[in-house]
């Protein structure tokens, strides 16, 4: 079968530890067809379907020349056996625009994990708010007085913007509330940007786990990625150690309450981040960690992600391409 990658460029992947890379080489031993392309690739026209070019690679033992391209051409994504969106955070407007083209290659047949429409209904953060039962207190906003009442009764908190990633603009202030003015301003420019406000978890120390969801079940080894030196982050963008260890029951709970919910919209793959018995976010786009929790626990992630997607392409026929039709002048018009 023809798996077609929707990724960063592939030269700037970091084999050793890109789940994407994984998921390659997994496929790959089991003898699919690695296709490859980046969103700003992909394009449609009036009266033909979403194409993109498309290198056919495959892989090789170095690690810094890890892959050769085959065949390179333009193909419609309708006509590869599945499309895996890959490409890493930031949601911006580009990664917005690439969902909807994704979108329209669903209706055209393909087949898309995870489903563009479920990729843009669940934003990383705000996506929780689904799951109080699961979250610590939370408090999501652009109002400065709303922010400092939240402070107020919890004393000890977290504050980060909606868009940030692998730790970026996160912040904490203690029970004195030194610089919350100024961070507010910071990240609420001026009561023009929502901000996520979370009371801080002590249990931050023992790390900020990844657990990894994959069709509908959960990894029984999470990431737990834990601060290092004065930092109050985990993530290992930011300098966290990654130590992989057996889920909790708690850990457990969680996954397996979300995951029949999360998989039935679409999503194969999902990373919630959980630090104690609190659930912090969701992940959806670009879920990684596979190779650290491979590495260190023995757990073949890769593997269960490829059967998981294997599954659901049997079990979900192929939607009936869209043809586009004629318009009253005879011109084809979209689907």
């Amino acid at each position: 079968m023809d798996l077609l990658f929707v990724a960063d460029p592939l030269e700037t992947f970091k084999t050793y530890k890109d789940s994407t890379f994984a998921m390659m080489r997994e496929a790959a031993r089991r003898g699919h067809r690695l296709l490859a392309c980046e969103p700003r690739h992909l394009r449609w026209q009036r009266g033909g379907r979403v194409t993109a070019t498309l290198r056919e690679i495959t892989l090789g033992a170095d690690a810094h020349d890890w892959f050769a391209v085959t065949a390179e051409g333009e193909r419609a994504l309708a006509d590869t056996g599945a499309v895996l969106m890959r490409k890493d955070p930031p949601f911006d407007s580009e990664y917005f625009y690439a969902t909807h083209l994704l979108g329209q290659a669903e209706r055209e047949g393909a087949r898309v994990f995870n489903r563009p429409a479920a990729l843009r209904e669940h934003p990383e953060k705000l996506a929780i708010l689904e799951f109080p039962q699961f979250i610590g207190p939370t408090l999501v906003t652009r109002d400065e007085a709303a922010i400092r009442a939240f402070h107020a009764e919890h004393g000890d908190v977290i504050l980060k913007p909606l868009d940030g990633m692998g730790g970026m603009g996160i912040f904490r202030v203690r029970e004195d509330g030194l610089n919350l003015g100024s961070i507010v301003e910071t990240l609420n420019r001026q009561g023009t940007q929502t901000v996520m406000v979370q009371k801080f978890l002590p249990a931050i120390a023992e790390g900020d786990k990844r657990v990894l969801v994959i069709g509908g079940r959960p990894v029984p080894y999470c990431l737990a990625r834990i601060p290092q030196g004065g930092e109050v982050r985990g993530n290992l963008a930011a300098g966290g150690k990654g130590v992989a260890q057996a889920l909790t029951p708690r850990d457990r709970e969680i996954a397996e309450a979300l995951g029949p919910v999360l998989a039935a919209r679409g999503l194969l793959l999902v990373g919630l981040d959980v630090i104690g018995d609190s659930l912090t976010e969701i992940n959806v786009t670009s879920p990684t960690c596979f190779a650290e929790i491979t590495a260190q626990s023995g757990f073949d992630v890769a593997a269960m992600f490829v059967d998981a997607l294997e599954a659901a392409l049997s079990a979900a026929p192929r939607a009936p391409a869209c043809k586009p039709a004629a318009d009253q002048r005879g011109a084809a018009t979209a689907c």
